[in-house]
Order: structure tokens, then C-alpha cells, then sequence
């Protein structure tokens, strides 16, 4: 896998300048980076593979990653690629906690890789925190439904 750091002191100024968590106070960062470190991935290398425990999320800093699944043993099928400023990951916060999806590396990446089990401990016990992951993850699931649903028009619709 990936390589990791140590959570450095500053992942929370990092996080409040990423469009995902805009709007979230000092504090709320805090608690949120207590969860983070800085990961690494090179070109070629598999973040999560499908039906693998899901057990956190990234949020993207540099590199691109594809999304992808296989079909019916034909090879990997790219569903979207995400890059710089994006998140990737909702698994880890929806039961049964597994990788929906497949996720690869296309050039390297550096990323903030977040701990779900941590941040799920976090939102337990602070539901206002809860509340406002899930608002801003159900935009990701939004965009993702929507590139799912681009894609099946491009496969079905010619």
C-alpha cells in the first residue's frame, strides 16, 4: 500500500483549504485532522480494491486516481477519474464498510488518507459533526450518481 506519514500538526489548516471542507470552523478541522495523515500513492498502485474492508477516505492534494470496476472479467472498466481538490471514499461511512469500487493510482498521488473508524468514533459522539460530514458527503454521492448515470448513456445510449 501507500506510503504514510505521521499526522503533522498542520493537516488541519491543509483540510480548511480544501473545497470539501469549506465552512467548517477551527475546532471542527482539528478534530477531523486528529483522524488524518498524509499518504502516498505511485502510478499503477491500488488504493482499495472491491468487496475490501472500506476504512477511510482521501482527500485528493495531487495526482490523479481512477475509479473503476470489473467487467464480467474483461479487465478493469474506468467509472470516472478524480484529480486535485476532490474526495474519494464514501464506503467507510455507510455499513457494511466495504470498497464499492475499485481505486488506482493513474500518476502519483499524495493525498490526506482519513481513518473512518476514527471519524465514525467522532461522529458517535459528536452528532453535529455527523451531520455535517453526511451533508457534505451526500453532494459526493450526487456527482457520483450523476457521472454513473453519464456513463451509462454513453454505453447504452449510441
Amino acid at each position: 500500500m501507500g506510503g504514510t506519514d505521521p499526522v503533522g500538526a498542520g493537516l488541519g489548516s491543509v483540510l480548511a483549504k480544501h473545497p470539501f471542507f469549506a465552512g467548517l470552523d477551527a475546532e471542527t478541522l482539528d478534530m477531523i485532522a486528529g483522524c488524518a495523515a498524509n499518504v502516498r500513492f505511485n502510478p499503477g498502485e491500488h488504493l482499495f480494491r472491491e468487496g475490501d474492508p472500506a476504512d477511510r477516505f482521501y482527500v485528493i492534494r495531487f495526482g490523479r486516481i481512477s475509479v473503476e470496476s470489473d467487467t464480467l472479467g474483461r479487465g478493469p472498466h474506468v467509472l470516472q477519474t478524480l484529480g486535485e481538490g476532490e474526495v474519494l471514499g464514501w464506503s467507510w461511512l455507510l455499513p457494511p464498510h466495504h470498497w464499492r469500487f475499485d481505486g488506482r493510482a493513474v500518476e502519483l498521488v499524495r493525498a490526506i488518507g482519513l481513518d473512518g473508524g476514527c471519524l465514525r468514533a467522532r461522529c458517535d459522539a459528536d452528532p453535529t459533526l455527523a451531520y455535517r460530514l453526511l451533508l457534505r458527503f451526500s453532494g459526493v454521492l450526487a456527482k457520483r450518481l450523476t457521472a454513473a448515470r453519464l456513463q451509462l448513456i454513453d454505453v447504452y445510449g449510441k
